[in-house]
């Protein structure tokens, strides 16, 4: 079941916990990717708070929004680049995105599998996609509180198998949003504390959300293809009937 937008809208500008975790969330895809300049960058799902780094020197930024989530226009203050879709069906070119952001999408999918399929079809040769997913072993995904807590959680091994299934190649990972899931002046004023000593201290728990990102893979073409005799290399040296000795 998809969320409604309005819901996440109000989640991740409107609420202390959205704006954490938009932070942290940042963060972590601007190690993934620092920089986009010249390059076409798109989001599907509810992706758009984490394209905002991207406006300025990106070529273009396309928020794609499913028809049963809704749309909102974004981003606030500047021309609208969010466009209303089908879930499987995108309004873009075949191979014409360098970077792909996918949030708050497969969790929540009917049909998950047709979603990457469109994922593949979109990004061209050489992009980089990143999924972004609740962590089936997180608190994340145990609380309806966010946005997190709906749908289908993943495991890292999970994501990775379901990529590698639709022919994509996973080719990094992380988790992260070890802060709890709370509202509580305590917990967000120790987020970052949290968020530095998570990665490092697996006895903390794991983070909420896991982010794999894949490149596309491209098989090479089958069957014989078309044979051409080769030539002999010698052939150059050996004198042809028809011709006459020096003088």
């Amino acid at each position: 079941m998809h969320l409604d937008v309005q819901d996440l809208r109000n989640f991740y500008y409107r609420s202390a916990l959205g704006r954490a975790a938009q932070k942290t969330l940042r963060e972590q895809i601007a190690r993934f990717w620092p920089e986009a300049k010249g390059q076409t960058v798109a989001g599907f799902g509810f992706a758009v708070p984490f394209l905002r780094p991207y406006l300025a020197e990106a070529r273009r930024v396309v928020g794609l929004m499913p028809a049963q989530q809704g749309v909102i226009a974004w981003p606030q203050g500047m021309p609208n680049v969010s466009v209303l879709c089908e879930e499987t069906f995108w309004p873009l070119e075949t191979g014409r995105v360098d970077k792909l952001l996918v949030a708050h999408a497969l969790e929540v999918s009917e049909r998950p599998a047709e979603v990457v399929r469109e994922c593949w079809r979109v990004l061209g040769p050489g992009g980089s996609a990143l999924f972004m997913l609740p962590n089936r072993a997180g608190l994340w995904s145990r609380s309806d509180r966010t946005p997190f807590g709906y749908g289908r959680p993943y495991s890292q091994g999970q994501l990775e198998s379901f990529l590698k299934a639709e022919g994509f190649i996973p080719e990094r990972h992380v988790t992260t949003l070890y802060q709890p899931p709370s509202e509580r002046r305590f917990w967000r004023k120790t987020a970052g504390v949290m968020e530095r000593m998570g990665g490092r201290l697996s006895i903390l728990g794991a983070g909420g959300v896991v982010i794999v990102e894949a490149s596309k893979r491209v098989q090479a073409p089958r069957g014989p293809g078309v044979k051409a005799p080769a030539r002999s290399p010698l052939e150059v040296l050996q004198p042809k009937p028809s011709a006459k000795p020096a003088v």
